[in-house]
């Protein structure tokens, strides 16, 4: 089947169906919707590419009526059967929701409001969990699940059911309104609790507005602490590395991530302890979600967590985050597994960081070089190093990943094993990739910039194996890989395939110098563009063009 996606960007949901339909024989292609100036440019794409069917993974734009009415369209609204609106999620976790769900729409004049192919509905996690959080995990693979659906029925002839005449699984669905960044001030006087569901509710994008030590702000990735700590709401009370603890009218609010807030626009997403100054304020325990890394020995396998926003590493971050793997693998273990969170993996440097600098090319630098000393400290282990794809990567994050003698994922996870914003590169990829998978397979995956499904990925053997992408069962696999490495007669063959992998290749120093001396240019001499696409990137400046590589062949 030719399927069209249609999208206002190519983000993670938008990746995973288009690798899947790819994978499934599909011939598939994407337009972005931003790139076109009006409806009759957008249109005039649309019957170029002529599909059979128009899926809309991620769409926030209005479908022209002279698209839906001669191509079959489908939406995917992040929302139950009955709610209709553009802030679906923020309002399910603002009001509490136990229950929510994804559905399948034909594209109609009344947004939301056509005909249903397909839903799916899921609980809501108990613990607290952000908007981009449940957006990337729960929503996505309910998402999938309608697509399917949606596939089966064209495929088979049927179409879509009138929404009145399915039930409503979740209740008191409606049309909500859209929800805008004031919606989510915070005000001090209310406990933490209620503040960090306002905060998460928000998180990604608009943010939650506050006022801290008398200035306008943003925040986001916060935790409630029930401790009170005797001072006036929206004081600093703590501090734990960039996290930083404000007090409320009942419990601790803890922020991982704040944003100047100016008139008109809003600053990069940096460490809150950048945007609010908590120099002063007393070192206190930080909740455990919002732990940097966390390290659990079992037996002679020790468990390296890694904990990053958005996958977003900054220089500070990775130093420590070299020093966490170096202080492991001190341990008398003879497995080392590194994995990331249940919702972030890693991107690789911090772009807000780097542009919210004096020095931004100076910052580059030095942030290319600190997570060039965790792919070293975790290259040149003794013991058998294991790095699972916990969640989506990108960029450094999957060249990190791949510096580890082996790579594991978990399914319906998605990887761009490239380097984009002008850059060349560094983590040691020169020497992971091809490693791996040859080199003409790695000059293909690095040039095309297109990103690969966990299967696609262990299919070329970028991946070693692929577990359940249920998170629980997911552990549970992964603890239970670790333990078969940990097998005498398998440790020792893979030490020695890592022995042996080692000899056949240069100094890790010379892939390093090589790439690094590319890297200064791109950062110094800003030869390909580096500072102008890092700024677009950051303040989602929208896409003048869709991409050549993602339209059809």
């Amino acid at each position: 089947m030719k399927i069209l996606l249609l999208a206002s960007a190519f983000n993670g949901l938008t990746q995973r169906v288009w690798c899947a339909l790819r994978e499934e024989g599909h011939d598939v292609g994407v337009e972005l919707a931003p790139a076109f100036p009006g409806p009759a440019a957008l249109t005039a794409a649309v019957e170029s590419a002529d599909p059979d069917l128009i899926l809309c993974p991620f769409l926030k734009h209005r479908v022209p009526a002279a698209v839906y009415e001669r191509w079959p369209t489908v939406v995917i609204h992040p929302g139950p059967v009955g709610d209709r609106g553009p802030s679906a999620l923020d309002h399910a976790i603002l009001t509490g929701r136990t229950r929510w769900g994804v559905t399948a729409l034909s594209a109609v004049e009344e947004l939301d409001a056509g005909p249903v192919w397909a839903t799916s509905v899921f609980d809501l996690p108990a613990e607290q969990v952000s908007k981009s959080a449940l957006y990337n995990s729960l929503v996505a693979d309910a998402a999938m699940a309608c697509v399917r659906e949606v596939l089966r029925k064209v495929a088979e002839g049927v179409g879509p059911v009138p929404a009145e005449e399915l039930p409503r699984v979740v209740e008191g669905t409606s049309e909500l309104p859209l929800l805008r960044r004031a919606h989510f001030r915070l005000d001090w006087t209310l406990p933490a609790a209620e503040l960090a569901r306002r905060v998460a509710a928000a998180d990604g994008s608009p943010g939650a507005p506050a006022e801290v030590q008398g200035r306008s702000v943003c925040l986001f990735d916060a935790a409630a602490t029930d401790e009170d700590h005797g001072a006036a709401p929206g004081t600093v009370v703590g501090r734990n590395l960039d996290a930083v603890a404000i007090a409320t009218g009942r419990g601790t609010l803890w922020v991982g991530q704040a944003a100047e807030l100016g008139e008109h626009r809003r600053g990069p997403k940096l460490p809150a302890a950048a945007v609010i100054d908590a120099r002063e304020a007393p070192y206190r325990m930080v909740p455990d979600v919002l732990a940097e890394t966390s390290y659990v020995r079992d037996g002679d396998i020790g468990y390296l967590t890694m904990r990053s926003y958005n996958g977003a590493m900054y220089t500070e971050q990775c130093r420590r985050l070299a020093t966490a793997v170096e202080k492991a693998l001190t341990e008398d273990t003879r497995v080392l597994v590194l994995r990331g969170t249940e919702h972030a993996f890693s991107n690789g440097i911090h772009l807000g960081v780097i542009d919210a600098a004096p020095d931004p090319a100076a910052e580059a630098w030095d942030n290319i070089c600190a997570i060039d000393e965790l792919c070293l400290a975790i290259a040149t282990a003794e013991q058998l190093t294991v790095a699972a794809f916990t969640a989506n990567a990108g960029a450094g994050g999957v060249m990190a990943g791949l510096c580890a003698d082996v790579t594991l994922a978990r399914d319906g996870v998605v990887l761009n094993p490239y380097y984009d914003m002008g850059i060349f590169g560094s983590e040691l990829h020169t020497w992971s990739v091809a490693g791996r998978v040859g080199t003409g397979r790695a000059e293909r995956l690095l040039s095309r910039k297109l990103p690969i499904s966990v299967t696609e990925a262990a299919r070329i053997g970028l991946v070693s194996a692929v577990g359940p992408r249920e998170w629980g069962a997911f552990s549970e696999w992964l603890a239970a890989a670790a333990q078969g490495y940990d097998e005498p007669a398998t440790l020792g063959w893979m030490l020695a395939q890592k022995a042996e992998r080692r000899a056949r290749s240069r100094p890790l120093s010379y892939y390093q110098t090589i790439e690094l001396a590319e890297m200064a240019r791109d950062f110094f001499d800003d030869r390909n563009g580096f500072s102008a696409q890092r700024r677009a990137f950051l303040r989602r400046t929208p896409p003048t063009e869709t991409p050549a590589r993602l339209r059809f062949a």
